[in-house]
């Protein structure tokens, strides 16, 4: 099943509405452990890491702005850090969600609002 989308494999007896949560869920889980990471990085590291993101992979001199340095040094983490598949996040969530939950910063819920316009 490879390409497929990861939704697509899931138990045919869940409903589209708890799909949506727990890919929220998994989302928000994924970025909170790339927000710990970044945590725990100087503004000298998340400088430097960025720098050489953006030299390797557009080969652009220069830092750019706080933001993009930011920006620049998630993408770059999050290609690096051994974060779990859906499939695998949803299979440890249901075993223990109360272990998962407690990780997850409040953006499954804003994903899941209807948007006001914007």
């Amino acid at each position: 099943m490879t390409g497929s989308d990861p939704e697509d494999r899931l138990d045919s007896s869940v409903e589209p509405g708890e799909r949506a949560v727990l890919r929220a869920k998994y989302l928000d889980y994924c970025s909170a452990q790339l927000a710990d990471l970044l945590l725990y990085l100087s503004a000298d590291e998340i400088y430097l890491l960025a720098e050489k993101a953006r030299q390797s992979e557009a080969g652009e001199v220069g830092p750019g702005t706080y933001v993009e340095m930011v920006r620049t040094a998630t993408a770059w983490l999050s290609r690096r850090v051994s974060l779990p598949s859906f499939e695998d996040w949803l299979e440890a969530y249901r075993a223990d969600p109360e272990h998962y939950d407690r990780y997850l910063m409040g953006l499954w819920e804003s994903e899941l609002e209807p948007s006001n316009g914007g």
